[in-house]
């Protein structure tokens, strides 16, 4: 038995298509069209909602009567499109497009493609003026409001690798928008004390459709006193943990605890269909339980179900969004030193409870800070190593209380293999200008958290949360 792997990893992305014609230039340049991205979406995996041949004249979209009868197709399939494709295989008709979208009103991310001129190919009968269209159709689209999604270059053929590219990222644009506005996550005790830096506005969360459910660190103890230490349970959890990193220095009644608490926490998200969730990891689990609970919230997170320490419900947030963008686990870490004086490099670091992929190496031992303070009889359970060295997307997400709106900053490096000897889970990072974004980090009011992934996807993230969801999204490296 493993932990468990998200549903929503695995589930297949239905896209609605609007193919655009217009009378003047060939109907078979859109109809052909029509037929290549059936195809392409058939390759790729993906289901679609596309109006039929019998539904208009070849199943495309050019008059108001086609907008509305697309429209309706749209809407009677609201539940399952998380995204709409717009292909232009010639101009295509602005008015068409748009007023499909309008009448439909799905609120959801909206991908323009446009078709490519060949040089030979620039007769009336295969020219296909679709460079022009998009210019047409984005113009209008601007005037009603409806935002959008370009692609990576301004025309492509349908059937191309590139256009397949944008099919994908465009593909998770829509999961971190559809994800993010119904959201449910789990809040395990009250944050430490001394961390008001982790103070985060529930209500602003829920205005936004991020709903979270809490439940005292009390009750989870209650529920772990219920389970006896042979229980099938709290055995197959020992041994997942022991496939799951060394176990050498941990002691067997430590183990039985973390068994215990991972079992636990499984059904309490499965019961209450969480995504993701927050954990008070110090100083009462240490003081009333005797572990830490580092490497249970390791697994969780390895296995797509993200765990915040330090009850970091807006780090939470983020990890969520770097996981789906990058399709790999995300972790949480500290901006924590400075790298001796190069300006541009710094160490990022947690004490620590990182997925395993993160690692070079791993191993599960006491916990480096806290044992110092309580004993190491009550902090087995860390997870040590250094992160590899790839490149990251770096994403803080905040509610800021004093303008009423989520707010984000982001930011792309890359760890290093610069020398570093020190504890917990670490890597040194080098970004661009850092220390403007560190100013802005500070002069921003953001926490000394942040949430990473071993993938560069800070293009998708900025697109999914400025444009669809309203955040209020700095992202450092853009133009750099």
């Amino acid at each position: 038995m493993s932990f468990i792997t998200k549903k929503g990893m695995e589930e297949k992305t239905t896209f609605g298509v609007i193919v655009g014609n217009r009378d003047v230039f060939p109907d078979d340049l859109a109809k052909k069209g029509r037929s290549e991205i059936i195809d392409v979406l058939n390759e790729l995996g993906y289901d679609f909602v596309i109006s039929g041949e019998n539904d208009t004249k070849d199943g495309v979209i050019e008059t108001y009567g086609d907008a509305k009868k697309c429209a309706e197709i749209f809407k009677a399939n609201k539940d399952k499109i998380t995204g709409i494709v717009v292909i232009l295989p010639n101009f295509g008709d602005e008015k068409g497009v748009a007023n499909t979208l309008k009448l439909a009103a799905l609120d959801v991310p909206v991908l323009i493609h446009a078709s490519a001129d060949e040089i030979n190919k620039m007769d009336r009968t295969h020219r296909r003026d679709a460079f022009c269209g998009k210019i047409s159709v984005t113009s209008v689209l601007y005037q009603y409001g409806i935002p959008f999604t370009l692609t990576k270059y301004h025309t492509c053929p349908i059937m191309s690798d590139i256009f397949k590219g944008d099919l994908k990222r465009f593909d998770k644009i829509c999961r971190i928008v559809k994800k993010l506005r119904g959201v449910r996550l789990g809040q395990i005790g009250t944050r430490p004390n001394a961390f008001e830096t982790v103070r985060y506005s529930e209500k602003i969360l829920q205005f936004s459709g991020i709903s979270i459910e809490p439940i005292d660190l009390s009750e989870i103890f209650g529920l772990i006193n219920q389970l006896n230490d042979d229980d099938i349970k709290v055995k197959e959890k020992i041994e997942f943990i022991k496939n799951y990193t060394t176990t050498m220095e941990i002691p067997e009644e430590s183990l039985i605890k973390l068994a215990k608490l991972a079992a636990i926490i499984e059904n309490w998200v499965v019961e209450n269909e969480l995504d993701g969730f927050a954990f008070q990891c110090w100083p009462s689990i240490q003081d009333n339980f005797g572990i830490v609970p580092c490497a249970v919230m390791s697994m969780f997170s390895e296995g797509l179900v993200p765990a915040a320490c330090e009850v970091d419900i807006s780090g939470l947030i983020a990890m969520l969004i770097l996981q789906i963008a990058s399709e790999t686990p995300s972790a949480i870490l500290d901006w924590n030193n400075n790298y001796g004086d190069d300006p541009n490099k710094m160490v990022l670091f947690h004490c620590s409870n990182l997925p395993k992929s993160f690692f070079q190496d791993t191993r599960m031992t006491i916990h480096p800070i806290i044992s110092d303070q309580k004993g190491g009889d009550v902090s087995f359970g860390a997870i040590q190593g250094r992160i590899k060295t790839k490149p990251c997307t770096l994403l803080r997400v905040e509610t800021d209380d004093l303008f009423g709106e989520i707010k984000a900053i982001l930011a792309e490096g890359s760890y290093t293999e610069d020398p570093l000897d020190t504890f917990g889970g670490y890597g040194v990072v080098e970004i661009p200008k850092l220390q403007n974004l560190l100013k802005s980090l500070c002069l921003g009011g953001f926490a000394h958290h942040v949430a990473s992934t071993l993938k560069k996807v800070g293009d998708i993230v900025y697109e999914a949360l400025s444009k669809y969801l309203g955040y209020n999204i700095e992202f450092h490296n853009k133009g750099i």
